[in-house]
């Protein structure tokens, strides 16, 4: 099909992005042709009536879990173990894998065109993908780990990671790994909010530097690229240090660690949106206990210096939502951006621009999506207010185009009491 996407003011997803009119983008099947006037001949295009809204690139969610849902953690219910049990149960991880499946649509159908998981139930991620791939359900590109690597008591050991209990083990994970042909390799280097035993100490280091070497030394050998947790400065020199490429959330950085994301070409990729409810919520809402919401502000105010010191010194920072953490939706990717602006003090066009073609760079994929200009893939989303001047205006989506397929009016089912806690911090 040739589409003419005509009457629509389009933000193009470059860093100094603004506003442009009297242009129309025009398609063919998955692929942007060109940008040309409004009095172009086009009698050859189906022309798609955008009636002076805003369409941009679709947005990138680089950090996700297909298999969370982003509830509230119910007051004395410890969710890790209650998810180590449900990935032992055969029966179950078959309801899991469907539940996956509806989260995906769920993403595209909040704006979000492309999403990178990094840790998820067997190999659900590599095979959703392919299914969307091939044509047998819709959803986003896909950009897949799987199961991540941990270690004994590491993070999500045994739920949404296999546990390595040397360097060698961590190597035959990884290969066992890209068996199932992953875009990247996730490891869990330290510990998050929840594992930690002390007040104070949350991201404690637990894979030791050898594991982290030797894993990232097998998986860049097979051409694949390394994704950490990460939430203390320890684990951030440590990682950095043995070859991995993208710090997952991220921690309070020194020049040491600046010095090495720069030597390394590493990127941080921000999650703003699971460390906000513990650090910030009421604990009768949270169900938090003082000493996990202590730390949560550490790992909370940890990620947004981390984004501050690398954007002052050129060090690409991206966007993630961790979606599956409590209070973290499939259909939230917006907030992640509303608080990067509000915390990290970036204008809602840096932010816009991050969330699409600077993560698309991050991913690998700048070539292929993120932006809209000739070549580029057609992945667009379309709001009614200009998302420039307010970033809650991607909030509402009227259109999503996913490689050149168009889903008007997409709908999502929203939790009412998710939206009404998180609003609070707009």
């Amino acid at each position: 099909m040739k589409y003419a996407y005509i009457n629509g003011i389009i933000l193009d997803g470059s860093e100094d992005m603004v506003p442009q009119k009297g242009k129309v983008i025009l398609t063919e099947n998955d692929k942007i042709l060109g940008i040309v006037d409004k009095d172009t001949d086009l009698n050859t295009y189906q022309k798609i009536d955008l009636k002076g809204k805003y369409i941009m690139p679709g947005l990138i969610n680089l950090h996700v879990h297909l298999p969370g849902s982003g509830k509230p953690v119910k007051e004395g219910v410890d969710n890790g173990e209650r998810i180590k049990k449900l990935a032992k149960n055969p029966i179950v991880l078959i309801a899991i894998k469907k539940i996956c499946e509806k989260y995906a649509k769920m993403e595209l159908m909040s704006g979000v065109t492309t999403i990178r998981t990094v840790g998820g139930a067997k190999n659900y991620d590599t095979e959703i993908r392919n299914k969307i791939n091939a044509g047998k359900m819709i959803g986003p590109r896909v950009l897949a780990s799987n199961y991540a690597i941990s270690v004994p008591d590491g993070h999500m050991a045994g739920s949404l990671a296999y546990i390595a209990n040397s360097a060698d083990e961590a190597v035959q994970y990884v290969r066992k790994i890209a068996e199932d042909h992953p875009d990247l390799i996730k490891l869990m280097i330290t510990g998050g909010v929840l594992d930690a035993k002390a007040k104070g100490e949350p991201g404690e280091l637990k894979m030791p530097a050898e594991y982290v070497k030797a894993a990232c030394e097998e998986a860049h050998h097979l051409g694949l690229k390394v994704a950490a947790h990460v939430e203390s400065p320890e684990g951030v020199r440590v990682a950095l240090e043995n070859g991995v490429d993208t710090i997952e959330h991220g921690a309070q950085p020194d020049e040491t660690i600046l010095s090495l994301f720069k030597e390394r070409h590493a990127c941080q990729v921000a999650t703003l949106s699971p460390a906000l409810p513990y650090a910030l919520f009421d604990r009768s809402i949270s169900h938090a206990t003082e000493m996990e919401q202590y730390n949560g502000n550490i790992v909370f105010e940890g990620i947004i210096n981390c984004a501050k010191a690398c954007l002052e010194n050129d060090i690409p920072v991206g966007l993630g939502t961790d979606t599956g953490c409590p209070y973290v939706t499939h259909y939230d990717m917006w907030r992640e951006l509303y608080y990067f602006h509000k915390y990290c003090d970036v204008s809602n066009t840096f932010a816009l621009y991050t969330a699409t073609k600077r993560n698309a760079q991050i991913a690998g994929i700048g070539n292929i999506t993120g932006s809209i200009e000739p070549g580029k893939c057609a992945d667009f989303v379309v709001t009614a207010n200009n998302p420039l001047d307010d970033l809650t205006a991607l909030r509402d989506i009227e259109m999503v185009v996913t490689q050149g397929k168009i889903i008007d009016q997409p709908k999502v089912k929203k939790d009412p009491e998710i939206e009404q806690e998180l609003d609070k911090f707009l």
